[in-house]
Formats: structure tokens, sequence, C-alpha cells
């Protein structure tokens, strides 16, 4: 009977410093293409959500169509979206942006839109008789006191979009989850637990950089 071989990746042990020492530019690729990807369909999500909510509040027979695409998109099983946009975008990290970001509208839209519905009545006619018009209204009043709720809902969509990025793996930009797809297919343990647990430590990160940022943009709801 032989002993067990010294090397924890021989071994093929869940927990191997070794392997991130040896494969620590695989990691950060790795890392760089998740935060890349998820960067990228947040921002253009937050960008296409923000006039769609406003849309919804101002014409209420848009509220209802608005929050229903949304919502069936939200639905839809990742593999057949990305099934759906793959005639488009073809193989491409275009392909895993387009299908996260239909993903993240409905988390964004349905937010912002609470938060613009919750700002007063009384604080728009002030700001009317103030001579604001509807642009600057809406820029200076009414999307500030609707950031509390819009950054709820970005904390959200940013959080799931670090977990579905790893299913762009199939199509070959998934991030960490081109790792994790890789270890799940030769069972080589330290490369699955790594990259899942830098996933974690990613979303984790986010969330708390969005709080952050939160409490900085809305001190009055500190006080």
């Amino acid at each position: 009977m032989t002993a067990p071989p010294d090397d924890c990746l021989a071994r093929n042990d869940w927990i191997c410093g070794e392997y991130l020492s040896t494969r620590r530019d695989i990691l950060l690729d790795a890392v760089a293409q998740h935060l890349q990807l998820t960067a990228v369909s947040v921002l253009v999500a937050l960008v296409l959500a923000v006039p769609l909510a406003v849309l919804a509040r101002r014409w209420r027979a848009a509220a209802g169509p608005v929050l229903a695409l949304t919502t069936v998109l939200y639905t839809i099983p990742s593999l057949a979206m990305f099934s759906l946009l793959l005639p488009v975008y073809g193989l491409s990290a275009s392909l895993v942006v387009a299908g996260l970001v239909l993903y993240s509208l409905t988390l964004l839209v349905r937010n912002i839109l609470a938060g613009l519905r919750a700002v007063p009545e009384e604080t728009r006619e002030a700001a009317r008789g103030m001579g604001y018009g509807p642009l600057r209204q809406l820029l200076t009043v009414e999307l500030p006191l609707a950031l509390p709720s819009a950054m709820a809902g970005l904390r959200i969509a940013t959080v799931s979009a670090v977990s579905l990025v790893t299913i762009g793996a199939v199509v070959g930009f998934g991030g960490l989850g081109n790792l994790i797809y890789a270890g799940m297919n030769t069972y080589f343990k330290a490369q699955v637990l790594t990259a899942s647990v830098l996933c974690v430590v990613i979303a984790v990160a986010a969330d708390l950089l969005l709080l952050g940022l939160q409490r900085v943009l809305t001190p009055w709801e500190r006080v």
C-alpha cells in the first residue's frame, strides 16, 4: 500500500494552496473577465431601466406593458435565453452581456419605478411652484429621492449578474464559470471550489461597495 502523495494537486484535494500559486494567472484572467461582463451588463441595464421607469411613471398606461415585458424576460431560463440570442450575437461576450441586461431590467425597472412613485406629490408641486420644468424636476428632485429604492435594485441586480455570468461558460465567456465548468468535467476539486469561492467574494464585495455608495449618495437616510 503506497503512501498518499505530498502534492495536494496530485491528491486532488478540495483546498489546495498549490493550485493558487500555479494557476494564479488563469485565475486573474477569469476574475477580470467576470468583473468586466458583470459591470458592462449592469451599466447597460441601468441606462435602459431609468428611461423605462420614467416612462412608466409619467404615463400610467405604459406601466403595465413595461413591467409585464421585463417580468416575462426574467422568467426565461438562461440557457433558453442564450439560445434565442445566439443568431443575433453569435458565440461572443456580447451574447452573455445581452442576456444579463435583459435579466437585470426586471429588478432595476421595478425598484426605480417604486422609488419614483414614492416621491410625495407635494414635493413635486413645490418643485413646479419654484419654476422647475419636467426635466429639471426629474433630475434634481425625483431621481435623488428615488435613489434608496433604485440602489436596492442595483445591488440585487449586480449580485444576480455575478452569479449568472457563470452560465456564460456554455459559450466560452463565463469568467470564473469557465473554470467551474472545466473543473466539473474533469472532477478537478480545487478548481471548482476556488472559482466558486471567488464568485461569492466578488458578489459580497460588489454588494458592500454599492451599499457604501448608497450611504454616500443618500446622507438624509442616515439621519
